[in-house]
This record gives C-alpha cells, sequence and structure tokens, in this order.
C-alpha cells in the first residue's frame, strides 16, 4: 500500500550509506531510474532484498524515483556498489553508479 507523502517529505528521505571495511577509495552513488514497465511492488521488493532498506526506505525511494524520475538509493565505494548495481539491473531495473 502506497502512502502519499509531501514534497517536504521526500527531501528528508535518508538513504543509508554503507561503507565496508573491504571497500576503498571515494563514496559513489547508486542511481535507479522511472521506466514505464517495472511495478511499485516490484522495485520496492528489489530495495529490501537487494539493497536491505526497510519496506517504508524503500517504498518512499519508489515513489521519489516515480515522481522525479531518478534517486539516489545507496552510498558507498564503487566496489561495495558494483555488484548490488548488478542485482538490480538483473531484475530489470535501471540503475548506474557514479562518483
Amino acid at each position: 500500500m502506497l502512502y502519499a507523502i509531501s514534497e517536504e517529505e521526500m527531501e528528508e528521505v535518508l538513504v543509508e550509506e554503507e561503507i565496508s571495511d573491504t571497500g576503498t577509495g571515494n563514496l559513489a552513488y547508486l542511481i535507479v531510474y522511472n521506466d514505464d514497465f517495472n511495478t511499485f511492488d516490484w522495485v520496492i521488493e528489489c530495495f529490501i532484498e537487494v539493497l536491505h532498506h526497510t519496506s517504508e526506505q524503500a517504498e518512499q525511494l519508489a515513489i521519489i524515483i516515480h515522481t522525479k524520475g531518478k534517486a539516489t538509493v545507496k552510498t558507498a565505494p564503487k566496489n561495495v556498489l558494483r555488484p548490488k548495481k548488478d542485482a538490480l539491473v538483473e531484475r530489470g531495473l535501471s540503475a548506474i553508479i557514479e562518483e
């Protein structure tokens, strides 16, 4: 079930930063883009399974992606984000890593 949230609430969504002991280098950003074929439920499920977000955080990110066209869904070193990006892409989401 999706809840309506205000623009201010969308801006307050905090993306969990994941910093691994094995990750080195500067932080990078995992960005997911909106599309016309993945459902909200599927995107939320992917964020919970792949990124280990809470259901609330995953839902808020899905709403932001839908309304703004994209969102940063995870921040970490690039080598930590790469397998997560690949897993999201394998599930049909449009995801990239930006440094």
